[in-house]
């Protein structure tokens, strides 16, 4: 049941935040989680900002944060590149925000498409995206036998106007010139769900994903055997909601509203 939730695996853009505006109810909903003995975990796909960064800007918006309560698509991708590209050069097509946080875990990466010791490219969202750098990054994978990774499969990024393409929407257009799919790290993958539970103890029957987008948040947590939220004040519709095959346990109008019905 939903009063029975302990454990709250949120999605930041588009259902807590538009972009650097809360989302109403928000920070009410966290302290009640923190007040009941819970714990609420961020859960993003986006790359385009550190943990320090995000304990920064919600602690702007007047929320406390630490480590313990985000577990982002940067993170995941840097346990893969550790365990699968340890030592070797990795091509970033990013921002500076991830750049720095491979580097701050050891890990090897360059923006020059001519160096030759290049064994993996990584794309992210990328707000500060030049067609020099689409150029660099088609030119590597179409002349070189490289593997080919990229941080999420997100099409668009809620901002207060409306929305920017996304990762995986840089993807697609890349796909069109070198005819080649990348390896998605975040969700719908299941890593992010599987270190949160791990790290908080708490069973998958006292855990809530909670989330605006089908194919990543509620598809996530279908696979991950979590419950699903689905917040109407990001992406998908009610309507899209009632037409997908994996759709969400329970649908909200806003994360406020979810407070409401969990806290009765």
């Amino acid at each position: 049941m939903l009063r029975d939730k302990r454990l709250f695996l949120l999605d930041i853009d588009g259902t807590v935040c538009i972009g650097r505006r809360l989302i109403s109810g928000t920070k009410e909903f966290l302290t009640a989680v923190k007040d009941c003995g819970g714990q609420f975990v961020f859960i993003t796909n986006n790359s385009t900002r550190s943990i320090d960064d995000y304990i920064l800007s919600f602690q702007e918006l007047g929320i406390v944060t630490d480590y313990t309560n985000f577990i982002t698509a940067s993170f995941a991708t840097v346990q893969y590149l550790k365990k699968n590209f340890y030592g070797k050069l990795i091509y970033v097509m990013g921002t500076k925000s991830l750049m720095r946080e491979l580097k701050k875990n050891k890990i090897r990466v360059t923006t020059d498409c001519m160096d030759p010791d290049i064994d993996c490219v990584l794309i992210s969202y990328d707000n500060q995206l030049t067609y020099e750098k689409i150029q660099d990054t088609c030119q590597i994978l179409s002349t070189r036998q490289v593997d080919y990774l990229a941080t999420n499969m997100d099409y668009v990024c809620p901002v207060e106007f409306g929305y920017v393409p996304d990762c995986g929407a840089i993807c697609q257009m890349l796909e069109h010139a070198v005819k080649r799919k990348p390896l998605y790290m975040g969700k719908p993958g299941t890593a992010m769900v599987e270190c949160a539970l791990r790290l908080n103890h708490f069973p998958k029957e006292k855990a809530l994903i909670v989330g605006d987008r089908l194919y990543t948040d509620i598809l996530c947590g279908n696979r991950a055997g979590v419950d699903t939220a689905l917040v109407l004040t990001g992406e998908a519709t009610r309507a899209d909601a009632d037409q997908c095959e994996y759709g969400p346990d329970y649908i909200f109008q806003s994360i406020e509203e979810l407070y409401s019905q969990w806290a009765k």
